[in-house]
């Protein structure tokens, strides 16, 4: 069964052009990027012992989402447009509220 998925991946690799081989690596970046905040969320929470989201996840998210964004409008993906698309504005926004909360706190620190 790996062989024959090997063979599929290998069959559909050598059918792309080059720009359709860099457009995928730009896709597999982003979803890469995109899995590693789970990572990243899962050892701070351990170090922690509770549950936390660190800010490196909301950047991770964006940077991720993002990327996997501009993969799917250049594969004119409607399903990956659509499910990566609100999920950019949530995570920028979360960033928004981050460092307006740490400006916030910095601006009291100084009264």
């Amino acid at each position: 069964m790996l062989d024959a998925l090997m063979l599929k991946w290998h069959t559909y690799i050598t059918g792309l052009s080059t720009g359709d081989i860099i457009w995928l690596a730009v896709g597999l970046i982003g979803q890469t990027m995109f899995m590693m905040r789970f990572i990243v969320q899962w050892i701070h929470s351990e170090r922690h012992q509770k549950s936390i989201i660190p800010v490196s996840f909301w950047y991770l998210s964006l940077a991720g989402g993002l990327i996997v964004l501009a993969y799917g409008i250049h594969k004119a993906e409607p399903v990956i447009i659509l499910g990566q698309l609100p999920g950019t504005l949530v995570y920028a926004r979360n960033l928004m509220l981050i460092h307006r909360g740490k400006k916030l706190d910095a601006e009291q620190e100084n009264l």
